[in-house]
């Protein structure tokens, strides 16, 4: 056992005993604390109709990702026929065929798993790399704060959309499979790459507020380790806003992606998505109006989906937004 690991065995080991000295309960102030902002901000959400309106669309479309195969109404978007071309939508059809003839329905309904997907694994980079780099330079402070925080000023500099583009233009000369292939992984690597510098500004200012508190104090004068102190007792301080945010973020990098694909950088063909759907009906606005306009709706659905549960839960997480 290393010297660290007997340090917060002891450290356990003395707030047990101060627990059974006192032979009454102890309550955790970080625990106590968290419990009662997740109530009062679940009594919040609860009376609040941007809470229940997000949530609804956000399962509708989650499950549009899972099980396509149920919105499509069995049809398989690459059974296509030529002869069904461009076709307005009817009452067998309710999105109508595109240039392929393929059931434009089950285009839209298959497109949201990668839509979806890549917003949710970005998002997953995003904190990944916000949070270690934030809690670093919050925690540590000095030289490394300074550096990291001109890192991030440095990748600030350059706009989402700008930077993936950069980075999926270059993908392939790099050589990486993951990068090279511009599939999922590599557009929510991208986007990941120039999108975590505002969750760890959230976080460096949450550990830096937090850090001085006394019961932090309290457990580093018990010997905890300094990665104990970040996971038990100051990060979990900054969970409300970053989740805030995440929700948010959510949104806006499947909107990202399917820029990208539009401009040609994101996903490639024989991929189905919202915004090669978008990409590819453009030409066609005039003649087939329908094959810009419903993945255009959905898209903007599910991004106002997750941009509205964010919203309703800043409202509920910040105590200055209850009447």
């Amino acid at each position: 056992m290393t010297e660290q690991q007997q340090r917060d065995l002891r450290h356990d080991e003395v707030e047990a005993g101060t627990q059974s000295v006192l032979a009454t309960p102890r309550v955790d102030v970080t625990d106590a604390r968290q419990n009662s902002l997740w109530s009062d901000a679940w009594d919040s959400l609860k009376r609040n109709p941007l809470f229940w309106i997000g949530s609804f669309l956000g399962v509708f479309f989650v499950l549009m990702a899972i099980v396509p195969q149920l919105f499509s109404g069995g049809a398989d978007p690459r059974d296509c026929d030529l002869s069904n071309s461009k076709q307005a939508p009817s009452g067998s059809h309710w999105f109508g065929f595109d240039q392929q003839g393929c059931d434009y329905l089950a285009n839209v309904a298959y497109g949201a798993r990668n839509s979806l997907m890549i917003g949710l694994l970005a998002v997953i980079g995003v904190l990944v790399i916000g949070v270690i780099v934030g809690a670093i330079a919050g925690y540590y402070g000095g030289i490394a704060d300074s550096l990291l925080a001109r890192l991030t000023d440095i990748f600030f500099a350059l706009p989402l959309i700008l930077g993936a583009l950069i980075l999926l233009r270059v993908g392939p000369s790099t050589g990486l499979p993951i990068i090279s292939d511009r599939g999922a992984g590599a557009v929510a690597i991208a986007l990941a790459a120039f999108g975590w510098m505002t969750a760890m500004r959230l976080v460096r200012s949450q550990v830096i507020a937090v850090k001085s508190s006394d019961y932090v104090a309290a457990a580093r004068a018990m010997g905890a380790s300094n990665l104990r102190i970040l996971t038990r007792h100051i990060l979990p301080n900054a969970v409300a806003p970053v989740l805030v945010f995440s929700t948010i973020t959510v949104g806006v990098l499947i909107a990202a992606e399917a820029t990208l694909t539009y401009l040609g950088v994101g996903l490639q063909r024989p991929a189905i998505s919202w915004g090669l759907q978008i990409s590819t009906g453009q030409s066609l606005l005039r003649t087939a109006p329908h094959l810009v306009l419903f993945p255009s709706i959905i898209l903007s659905l599910t991004v106002m989906a997750f941009i509205m549960l964010g919203d309703a839960l800043r409202d509920a997480l910040d105590p200055r937004q209850r009447s």
